[in-house]
């Protein structure tokens, strides 16, 4: 273009008030072909990327709700897993499978195990479901809280009697979630913020109740399987017990978590702090690993 080859001002007040005739005399002209781009891009642009802001958003509504209806029950409203089936938010083999594997896998099922084929579900809807699947994942986020590991391991095992019912890389109790790969997908300040809660629903899968036995004997643990006769108890110590149901004196079913809440009390600032940098330094993967690995994580923090 020459210094003195200007296009003309455009009052786009009256953009659609030019004939057709204008544009088709100046369509060889610059003139022409900037009005023709203005034109299309101030009638279309908007419109095209609010659609498609509206359609991503729609994708991650369809994601969530069809992940909620059809996978939580087994994976966990949070994909952290439960007793019927894997952490597939923080499991390693999950995190380096293809979007196409994983659609796969939810698609055809995996032979052999108690993962179904959901051949129900349209194209639209896995895809859906592997995105909001990723977003599980927590890809890209950042964990950076401080805290001494070493003292956070500690405090777990000991102080916090955290290991009293979770467990870490294959050590502590079996009453709660297996926290090994948690906070793969949590970030350090929501971890945190979830200790101190002071109060708190049962995670999915998870039926916390009181018992007392016909000879009087009182027991506090989780509801694991249950008959309209019978049911397996499971207390805070790990042990199972098969009771029948005309046995029982009293059964309080409870709607909060059997995690304490005083938290904030127990521990200090930087003791919490410790106890999050423990559990984002842990190796989801350890408890895969057998004993040695189980020690080389221990000689991490010497």
């Amino acid at each position: 273009m020459t210094p003195d080859l200007q296009a003309p001002a455009l009052n786009c007040d009256k953009m659609w008030r030019l004939p057709m005739s204008l544009i088709r005399k100046t369509s060889g002209s610059l003139f022409g072909i900037l009005l023709v781009l203005l034109v299309f891009g101030l009638t279309f642009s908007p419109a095209q990327r609010g659609t498609h802001s509206k359609r991503s958003n729609n994708s991650g509504v369809v994601g969530r709700n069809t992940y909620n209806s059809s996978c939580a029950a087994c994976h966990g409203l949070d994909g952290h897993g439960s007793d019927k089936a894997v952490n597939i938010g923080a499991a390693s083999d999950a995190q380096h499978f293809s979007d196409a594997q994983l659609s796969g896998i939810i698609a055809n099922g995996v032979p052999g195990t108690g993962m179904p084929a959901f051949r129900n579900m349209t194209a639209t809807q896995v895809q859906a479901v592997v995105h909001y699947l990723r977003s599980l994942q927590g890809k890209g986020q950042a964990r950076t809280l401080p805290g001494d590991p070493k003292h956070g391991r500690e405090l777990f095992f000991g102080k916090a009697e955290c290991s009293t019912c979770h467990m870490i890389s294959g050590e502590g109790g079996f009453l709660a979630p297996d926290l090994s790969g948690y906070a793969a997908t949590a970030e350090p300040t929501a971890i945190r913020d979830q200790i101190l809660k002071t109060r708190r629903s049962p995670a999915f899968s998870y039926h916390p109740a009181v018992l007392t036995t016909a000879d009087g004997e009182r027991l506090e643990g989780l509801i694991r399987n249950e008959d309209n006769f019978s049911l397996q108890f499971q207390t805070k110590d790990g042990s199972f017990h098969l009771f029948q149901k005309s046995d029982l004196r009293n059964l309080e079913r409870r709607d909060s978590s059997l995690m304490p809440t005083d938290y904030r009390d127990r521990l200090t600032s930087s003791e919490l702090d410790d106890v999050v940098s423990f559990l984002v330094s842990v190796n989801p993967d350890a408890n895969k690993a057998g004993p040695s690995h189980k020690k080389k994580e221990e000689d991490d923090y010497e």
